[in-house]
């Protein structure tokens, strides 16, 4: 399954990144980020299935949340940035 990995700042970010998708209709769950992406520190994510990002993105922007980074997650558990 491919999905997409929002990654936010903060917990608090990630729980509001969450929140509006959710408002919106858009499934998000909030997890922390693997390491692999993390750097240094910790830092959480939300989690948003692949035919919803375009919808979600438009969502942030109009709520004025945006990401600090985005990942693509392969089947196989790759992870791959994705420059917008």
């Amino acid at each position: 399954m491919v999905y997409y990995l929002i990654v936010c700042r903060s917990l608090t970010y990630a729980q509001r990144t969450a929140s509006a998708l959710e408002r919106a209709g858009i499934t998000a769950r909030v997890l922390r980020s693997p390491k692999v992406i993390a750097g240094e520190g910790c830092s959480h994510s939300v989690r948003v299935a692949e035919r919803s990002l375009a919808r979600a993105l438009l969502v942030l922007e109009r709520v004025g949340l945006s990401p600090k980074r985005i990942y693509i997650v392969s089947g196989g558990g790759d992870y791959q940035e994705v420059r917008l």
